[in-house]
């Protein structure tokens, strides 16, 4: 495990886990934290080590609470239309590799927009869901408007925002906001279990797939079945859909090589 000022990374099982380490301020996100995953997101990109990332929080509470309020109080006009923030959620939603969020409490503001820009979002039992930053006489800037929306519906994602409402776990699964979840302590084995489950998979499949998915819910239809059809074609052209077939047909596990 490595430790930086803010956040704890560590390599395991084709896993980067990065944790946000501010348990103290219930891992507020504020500069130093973005820059931190920035930076560790740009050396995992070409680590063939790490085949898959997971964000979590350090501690029982939080996973993020939202941005540093302190920081906040000072942003400007500028600051708005630099959307930092905003820009490290885009470069999340559009990683090569595929990521999850292990939510193991707190995920409001900040924090809930750093999940939704994760593929997947696991939450465990205590975890609370919530975009409130109306109170503070702002709005969710960081993808929040838009990615909620897009997940759990229109109309559910401005009952959220407009009221501030948190809701829980299980809502949260409910509505579609999250995939799985988890009673407390098997947070991490589940992470691990969904992780094998994808890393097992060709990896060009896995990365096409999501491009695919992510880009086509962008357009409309017949563009996104255009893009399907372009990447499975690729696809077709690969040894590893070679390998992935053969070893279908012969009863035993693929080896793919990525290529």
């Amino acid at each position: 495990m490595t430790e930086k000022k803010t956040i704890l990374t560590e390599v395991v099982d084709g896993m980067g886990i990065i944790t946000i380490n501010r348990p103290e301020v219930r891992n507020a996100l504020n500069s130093q934290v973005i820059r931190e995953i920035r930076e560790v997101l740009q050396g995992w990109r070409d680590n063939e080590q790490v085949q898959l990332v997971v964000f979590t929080g350090a501690g029982e509470r939080s996973f993020a609470a939202g941005a540093d309020i302190a920081q906040l109080n000072q942003r400007t006009f500028r600051d708005g239309l630099a959307g930092v923030l905003q820009g490290l959620f885009d470069e999340i939603e559009q990683y090569e590799k595929p990521t999850i969020a292990a939510v193991n409490g707190y995920a409001l503001g900040g924090g809930c927009e750093l999940a939704m820009a994760c593929d997947l979002r696991i939450a465990q039992e205590n975890a609370k869901f919530g975009l409130p930053e109306l109170n503070l006489s702002i709005i969710p800037g960081a993808g929040g408007t838009q990615r909620l929306a897009r997940l759990v519906g229109k109309g559910r994602a401005m009952d959220m925002i407009l009221t501030g409402t948190v809701i829980d776990a299980r809502e949260a699964e409910r509505i579609g906001l999250v995939s799985r979840v988890v009673s407390q302590g098997h947070l991490m084995e589940e992470v691990r279990k969904v992780a094998e489950a994808i890393l097992s998979k060709g990896p060009l499949a896995v990365r096409l797939a999501k491009m695919v998915v992510h880009t086509g819910f962008e357009t409309d239809q017949r563009t996104g079945l255009i893009l399907e059809k372009l990447a499975q074609s690729l696809l077709y052209t690969t040894e590893d859909m070679r390998e992935g077939t053969a070893a279908f047909l012969e009863k035993r596990k693929p080896r793919f090589k990525g290529c």
